[in-house]
């Protein structure tokens, strides 16, 4: 298998892209999340979508050498984070490689930042024009928005999901399907009705309203959960449109034969986390090179496996982030975990840190979180008072520390556009951040 890092980059603005335990307590009743379908409407409803009555402003900073700041032609970096100026109110930001995408309150969608696959879904022949903020001209109100290296999904408010741009695996372009890469958007999932929607760096990940769960894009790593390792590169004689092609992830329950429903979705870079719905079981598949899907023998999941070390914690999940080799996870009370590789300080436990086999408490986050965003190398975590919190790599200048040196432990994110503003949400891509604020 080739391991991500001898992966092709992008070309030259790719370079530098590639995202303890506590004291035991008596576990609280497992909560039941709720997943339904409007019988009125036929609005698909789910919690992670975004609060579209609490409209705020995007905020960037980072590497924007190729727009993915929206600031225009002439800001290359942002060491702080800056206004993203639009007229339109954002609900949700997502940062994918190197392009970002809005959604407004009206369900509308902006995007900005590299183009070259078409993963922004608009025109942007005229010079310049990807470093700024524009509309998309779609004929459906999207509800949830998710984006990958070189790709960008919306879920629409009756269930339906389209994507456009491109999915790349270690021989390079992919395409978003066997028709190759897509300008216009394409239907993913025709014939489900979707609830949520989760990309990684070239996968898409739908989590249906029967709790089923779809995959699509690369498999190299096993990303996918449905397709053996033997069928997982474009040449196999299965062809390459079994992998692109939307299809159902089977599970069985790991305390029984029964077949497994879901009810929450996360992806990374190169692995996939899902949540049980009746027992709130965390499984997952993917690349494991550095412990980061959570088992201690490094071998890549090809199908869906559940974690002991995750169940160890005897935990309720909320939230599972993982970036290129590290993953971020957020329990119910509001503590962040980390597991997987620690360099460049990625896991936040200390420079003495070495590499995670399971989720280990980030003790220096003292306040209750509730919102975690995890980068190729760097990793994000939002108070309940609005203040972010951010540590790993700092050469791509993410984490707003001013500096481009490497953060270890958590610390605080400021700027003077922060003063007058409370972050509500916040996403973290290859090389940029994206904060959702609303004034003060």
């Amino acid at each position: 298998m080739i391991m991500p890092s001898a992966m092709p980059g992008r070309g030259k603005k790719r370079g530098r892209s590639s995202g303890s335990g506590s004291s035991e307590v008596t576990p609280e009743p497992k909560k039941r999340v709720i997943i339904k379908e409007d019988s009125k409407n036929s609005k698909v409803t789910h919690h992670t979508h975004p609060d579209f009555t609490v409209p705020g402003i995007p905020l960037t900073l980072g590497e924007g050498d190729v727009g993915q700041l929206g600031l225009g032609e002439d800001v290359m970096e942002r060491m702080r984070p800056a206004v993203v100026k639009l007229d339109d109110k954002i609900v949700q930001v997502c940062a994918g490689g190197m392009h970002t995408v809005c959604l407004t309150n009206k369900g509308e969608i902006i995007t900005f930042g590299c183009n070259d696959e078409s993963a922004l879904g608009r025109d942007t022949s005229e010079e310049g024009s990807e470093m700024y903020p524009a509309k998309l001209n779609l004929p459906y109100k999207v509800v949830q928005v998710s984006g990958g290296d070189s790709h960008t999904a919306v879920l629409t408010e009756d269930g339906h999901v389209y994507a456009w741009g491109n999915f790349r695996d270690a021989n390079g372009s992919m395409g978003l399907t066997s028709g190759g890469i897509s300008k216009d958007p394409l239907e993913m999932c025709p014939g489900e009705t979707v609830v949520k929607i989760v990309s990684g760096g070239d996968h898409l990940v739908c989590l249906t309203i029967k709790g089923e769960i779809f995959t699509g894009g690369c498999a190299e790593q096993g990303q996918l959960g449905r397709v053996a390792e033997c069928f997982a590169g474009r040449g196999s004689r299965r062809g390459v449109d079994s992998i692109l092609k939307m299809g159902p992830v089977r599970c069985r329950k790991h305390s029984s034969r029964k077949h497994a429903t879901f009810s929450d979705i996360w992806a990374g870079q190169y692995v996939t986390f899902a949540k049980e719905k009746e027992s709130g079981d965390i499984y997952s598949w993917g690349l494991n090179n550095y412990f980061q899907i959570g088992f201690d023998d490094m071998q890549n999941r090809f199908i869906p496996e559940w974690i002991p070390s995750f169940a160890a914690h005897n935990k309720q999940w909320t939230k599972i982030q993982a970036g290129q080799h590290h993953t971020m996870l957020l329990d119910e009370e509001g503590k962040v975990y980390t597991i997987g590789r620690a360099e460049y300080g990625r896991l936040g436990l200390g420079e003495n840190s070495g590499e995670m086999k399971e989720p280990t408490l980030v003790t220096k986050l003292s306040d209750k979180i509730i919102d975690i965003a995890a980068g190729q190398s760097v990793s994000l975590a939002l108070t309940a008072d609005g203040t972010v919190y951010g540590w790993g790599m700092g050469t791509s200048r993410q984490l707003g520390t001013g500096d481009e040196e490497d953060v270890w432990e958590p610390v605080k994110m400021s700027g003077k556009q922060l003063e007058t503003r409370t972050v509500v949400g916040l996403s973290a891509g290859g090389q940029h951040t994206v904060l959702l604020t609303i004034d003060q």
